[in-house]
């Protein structure tokens, strides 16, 4: 009896995962700048460049502002899915990190490193406005994405470091994935 294949489908183009209108635009909201580099307590290095790239050991990317908590998951038949929000955030991730570790010089020494040492994962959120949305609420999404891009488990992630910065123009986030620091 011949199988039944579900035709594969093209990927397509990057597009906006979510679109958010805000109260009071022009309320004016300052927040505190994070600990300068070297600083008590800082244990992760900034991440060296904020622009895409690829080490021998280290990736960092700058990536599309993940939908909120209450756009990633949808209830279907009493099951928590991944909703479609959610789905398309991750593919539009694993392309890009796909796309940036196939261009990358040093591509089998950082995935050899990646998927056999203990791991820290650092991520910039630059959102839109500082009350609309808490800086927590998209690591899951956004470590999964990254770590399933990469073909890499997430539980090999130890140390997490999130920072939330303001910038209206140009909402991203900012990650960088090392090895973790032995000390």
């Amino acid at each position: 009896m011949p199988t039944f294949r579900r035709p594969t489908r093209l990927p397509s183009s990057p597009r906006a995962v979510r679109m958010t209108s805000y109260r009071n635009p022009d309320k004016k909201v300052v927040v505190p700048p994070t600990a300068p580099r070297g600083a008590r307590g800082s244990h992760m290095p900034t991440p060296p460049s904020l622009h895409t790239s690829t080490e021998s050991h280290a990736v960092t990317l700058t990536l599309p502002v993940p939908p909120s908590v209450n756009h990633q998951y949808a209830t279907v038949n009493g099951r928590r899915l991944l909703s479609s929000a959610g789905r398309a955030y991750k593919s539009q991730v694993g392309q890009l990190v796909w796309l940036k570790v196939a261009q990358s010089a040093h591509r089998a020494t950082l995935l050899t490193r990646l998927q056999s040492e203990w791991l820290a994962l650092s991520i910039r959120f630059y959102f839109t406005s500082a009350l609309r949305r808490d800086v927590d609420g998209g690591l899951k999404i956004a470590q999964d994405a990254l770590c399933e891009g990469l073909g890499i488990n997430d539980n090999r992630i130890i140390e997490t470091h999130l920072y939330k910065h303001i910038d209206k123009e140009n909402p991203r986030i900012e990650v960088y994935l090392a090895p973790a620091s032995s000390s």
